[in-house]
């Protein structure tokens, strides 16, 4: 493996972060708050890890991946005081719930999959099961048809989820998830609004938005600051990583300035 000098079991920045699948711009934040220290370096100053730094790589991606902040992680890495059983049991418990209720979910969708498959209506207790007991569900929709059910945007938006089924629904949920916590992960990785990166997220949000109507810059952009602007959005965004709100609409807007 190229990157690898095999004798010494030593790794370079770039071959660990193929090891593993995660970023170099990753493995330097790693780096840069002590979380993941290579042991060494090269002739030429270039960071080396060692298998011992690798193990304890893969040992932060399994607590991350179990929800773990990066604070709790070195923590639980380093804090010889700390009951790292006790915590994996209690994300344990939390993990075991999450599944149920998602097994809940799949076999709800087969009922429904095999009664109708096009033009299904959500209910307002479907959606509560989908996006949370806190989904504003038909309040929200009234509210949003009434500021902007004259628009193209409403339109197409009422056009292209008609025919949504509770898995499509589904499905937006766990990509919004997912996408929102790629932006949380930039956030705490430093990564800065108008670079490569932040615009690819950017453009990944945009994406979202054109599943439901035409979203070009001066939309998203707008959309930005209702991120702000609306308690309700800024909360949802900060509830996942305090600061979110902001850092998205900055993404944006940045991302937007340089069309």
């Amino acid at each position: 493996m190229s990157g690898v000098n095999d004798a010494e079991h030593e790794y370079t920045v770039g071959a660990v972060a193929r090891l593993v699948g995660i970023s170099v711009r990753t493995l330097h934040h790693y780096d840069h708050i002590g979380l993941v220290v290579p042991s060494g370096r090269t002739g030429a100053g270039y960071r080396v890890y060692d298998d011992a730094d690798v193990e304890r790589l893969h040992r932060v991606l399994t607590y991350r991946q179990l929800g773990f902040s990066l604070e709790q992680i070195a923590t639980l890495l380093d804090d010889p005081s700390v009951d790292a059983l006790a915590h994996l049991r209690d994300q344990h418990e939390l993990l075991t719930d999450r599944i149920d209720r998602l097994r809940r979910m799949v076999a709800a969708v087969e009922d429904m999959m095999n009664a109708k498959r096009d033009g299904i209506q959500l209910t307002a207790a479907e959606q509560a099961e989908i996006f949370g007991d806190d989904w504003p569900g038909e309040d929200y929709a009234a509210e949003a048809e009434e500021r902007w059910g004259d628009s193209d945007a409403w339109r197409q938006s009422q056009e292209r989820t008609a025919g949504f089924s509770k898995g499509d629904w589904q499905a937006v949920k766990a990509q919004t998830d997912a996408l929102e916590e790629r932006l949380a992960e930039a956030m705490r990785a430093g990564v800065m609004p108008g670079t490569p990166e932040a615009n690819a997220l950017a453009e990944a949000h945009r994406a979202s938005i054109n599943r439901f109507y035409d979203c070009g810059h001066e939309m998203q952009v707008n959309l930005a600051q209702m991120y702000l602007a609306d308690p309700r959005f800024t909360a949802h965004y900060d509830e996942r990583a305090e600061g979110l709100a902001q850092y998205v609409h900055d993404v944006i807007v940045a991302n937007a300035d340089g069309q």
